[in-house]
């Protein structure tokens, strides 16, 4: 592979990925490399032959023994070549001695098996304007909140039971950018629900959704949906969370896009009852 090698990348080269993932038809966020760069700076390499970037993958490390991958793109025209094989193997070099999770398109899962990675769950993508508006019912006594106006402190605890490693620094940049929306669920002092939605260049998307029931979840992403052009979002949603499947199918949202989350090891013990929608398949 003369003229191949592989460097991170560039605040230039994250935006470029961006581009690349957008035409993949995965609709990320408008602002997500700025969140994605925070996580770990060197977590994200670009394959450029004779200088030209053509392929791309993110290795984030989480804690002392977490991962993910995510981003695992090669350009069309350098297909079937070994030039993404070549960055696979990087990332998952970056990433040796630690648990590796990654959310994987259908037309790859059967080569994340070959690597070791097992599914866990399905996450459905579904996409609409969700049925109820102003006037549903907000979820009880729940009061619902800018996220801002919480202790971060408060916040990054309650994201913990969620994912299996801390990342503070991402998820300060994640529901804090411009353009964005964070609203959490607060009951007698208690946080019970976080929701963000950011503008992509299709349908705004929600993610994080947690909620302590499906009420609350549905309550968060109605007033998260009053932030999207004529109240269009997509969500990602475990369907290792029936609750999260049936509401969503119940507010009129349909599939339109499926992945599947996968581990090179055990499962993370996460609270995935009170999942209604992972913040985002590249990180995790």
């Amino acid at each position: 592979m003369t003229g191949f090698e592989i460097t991170g990348a560039s605040a230039a080269d994250m935006e470029m990925i961006r581009g690349w993932a957008d035409e993949e038809g995965w609709n990320p966020g408008d602002s997500d490399p700025f969140a994605f760069a925070v996580a770990d700076p060197g977590g994200f390499l670009v394959g450029r032959l004779d200088g030209e970037p053509v392929a791309s993958i993110s290795a984030v490390r989480y804690g002392a023994g977490f991962g993910f991958i995510g981003l695992y793109i090669a350009r069309p025209a350098f297909r079937g070549r070994g030039y993404g094989i070549r960055l696979w193997r990087a990332g998952m070099e970056r990433l040796d001695g630690r648990l590796v999770g990654l959310d994987g398109v259908v037309e790859q899962q059967d080569n994340y098996r070959k690597s070791g990675f097992r599914s866990a769950w399905n996450n459905i993508r579904v996409e609409g304007v969700p049925r109820g508006g102003e006037a549903a019912d907000d979820g009880g006594d729940i009061e619902i909140v800018d996220a801002a106006t919480l202790s971060f402190d408060l916040l990054a605890a309650y994201d913990r039971r969620f994912f299996p490693a801390p990342r503070d620094a991402f998820l300060s940049a994640w529901t804090g950018l411009p353009g964005r929306t964070a609203l959490a669920a607060v009951r007698d002092g208690r946080v019970e629900g976080l929701g963000v939605i950011r503008p992509c260049s299709a349908a705004h998307r929600i993610g994080p959704l947690y909620a302590a029931t499906p009420a609350v979840a549905a309550a968060l992403l109605r007033r998260l949906a009053r932030h999207a052009p004529g109240g269009l979002v997509s969500v990602d949603v475990p369907d290792a969370n029936p609750e999260a499947t049936a509401l969503l199918k119940g507010l009129g949202l349909v599939p339109t896009f499926e992945t599947a989350r996968m581990y090179t090891g055990p499962v993370p013990d996460v609270a995935l009852a009170e999942l209604f929608g992972v913040t985002t398949l590249e990180l995790g």
